[in-house]
């Protein structure tokens, strides 16, 4: 690899505090989603500062697009890895998530707080249906991409059917589409990809190394709805002792599972957090996917959120640090490893039956959300909630706004509404 292009190198001080500084800038200004995210990074390490090749940027992308956790966030942590070696790595990666951290603590404390204001309910009311339209936005443009053929469309809607009307643990449904798509897509298979072909990497969910995790993940939608967790205090220091293992546990079971970040990480933790668990209400973990979006950092953040509710700080520190964990430790260890498995033909292969089954267990996991956004006390209301979502919709998929946008343009519809004799 040619690193003649290269500026010359600084002392290592020096370049941990120039990560610092850019990081935690784009990581205060990363407003986007992830695609957003990546072209800052590219431009600022690549373009402006010269700090990676285009090449070694691409490599790490491809990289990042095979690992669990947001990709956006790797690719801060790969590029710090690159300037700085694994101290660049942390600092890089700490930088960019601190603040929009800090953001979704203090949304957090202000939506438990205020939970009760009936104006919050009215914010939500409009808010709520926004996040239907992103998930199902996010369904329309995973799908263009995932259903190519009648098989991967098969895949997907079985999975859906699944999803919704057994208590088939989810990750076992991503097993047994990765070897459908193994079996078809694979070297051997029928449908065999061309050589050289890398299939669609993008917003994927694998069983990576997680089996064990993968059969304790008891997830069913028609079992009854546990008593829901009551509020933690502020700190959470009455709590932490109980659910610092729960929290750890589970946020690093998410983060060691779901690939591509953002909104796939909705199957996975609407189904335990809120069914099993009963950490959450539907509606609060909703809102938590609401509020995600509202930071500029990734919507696996929704974690804190959730940690938060069930102890307080300390419980959003854990679930934070439990769901990037795996995200530096693959980065740091496994990079070589990573670019090597990518190639091989099984793996590939596999990965085809692993997208749409992602497709379909989203749309799953929007159903019951769905429901909860949409059917208000009134028909009128109701009526009012289900044109929020297509007015989104349509915003998202015809005009291009970005979520970070639509999201407080509910909140506003939502006040409105709730003033309204409806």
């Amino acid at each position: 690899m040619d690193h003649s292009t290269l500026p010359p190198q600084l002392p290592l001080s020096a370049r941990l505090a120039e990560l610092t500084q850019l990081f935690l800038k784009l990581g205060t200004i990363g407003f986007g989603g992830p695609q957003a995210h990546v072209a800052m990074q590219n431009d600022e390490a690549v373009v402006r500062r010269q700090w990676l090749t285009q090449e070694q940027f691409t490599e790490g992308l491809a990289i990042c697009e095979m690992l669990p956790g947001p990709a956006s966030t790797q690719m801060g942590i790969y590029v710090g890895y690159v300037r700085g070696g694994q101290l660049g790595a942390l600092v890089a990666g700490l930088a960019f998530i601190a603040p929009a951290f800090l953001i979704v603590l203090v949304l957090s404390w202000a939506y438990f707080r205020y939970q009760s204001v009936p104006q919050l309910d009215a914010i939500f009311l409009g808010i709520s249906p926004v996040v239907i339209a992103i998930i199902l936005a996010f369904c329309w443009k995973l799908g263009k991409r995932a259903i190519q053929d009648w098989t991967r469309a098969l895949i997907a809607v079985a999975v859906f059917g699944l999803t919704l009307g057994t208590p088939v643990p989810i990750l076992l449904l991503f097993l047994g589409a990765a070897l459908v798509g193994g079996g078809l897509y694979g070297p051997r298979g029928p449908k065999a990809l061309p050589l050289g072909s890398s299939g669609d990497r993008r917003g994927m969910i694998l069983p990576f190394g997680v089996w064990e995790a993968g059969l304790e993940l008891a997830r069913s939608l028609l079992a009854a709805s546990p008593e829901v967790l009551a509020l933690s205090s502020f700190w959470g220091v009455e709590r932490i002792q109980i659910y610092f293992w729960p929290l750890l546990a589970f946020f690093l079971k998410v983060g060691s599972a779901v690939f591509g970040g953002g909104l796939v990480i909705i199957p996975f933790i609407s189904g335990e957090v809120v069914d099993q668990l009963g950490w959450l209400t539907r509606s609060e973990f909703l809102d938590g996917v609401a509020i995600g979006q509202l930071s500029p950092g990734p919507v696996v953040l929704t974690a804190a959120f959730i940690g938060y509710k069930v102890a307080g700080v300390l419980g959003s520190v854990v679930a934070t640090v439990a769901i990037f964990a795996p995200s530096f430790v693959f980065i740091l260890l496994a990079s070589p490893v990573l670019l090597r498995i990518r190639r091989n033909a099984w793996i590939r292969g596999g990965l085809q039956g692993i997208t749409p089954a992602a497709l379909g267990a989203i749309a799953a996991a929007a159903v019951p959300l769905g429901q909860n956004a949409v059917l208000q006390d009134t028909v009128l209301r109701t009526g009012l909630a289900l044109g929020i979502v297509v007015v989104a919709l349509v915003a998202i998929l015809r005009w291009k706004r970005p979520t970070w946008q639509l999201v407080p343009a509910g909140a506003v519809l939502g006040v409105i509404i709730g003033v309204l004799p409806v």
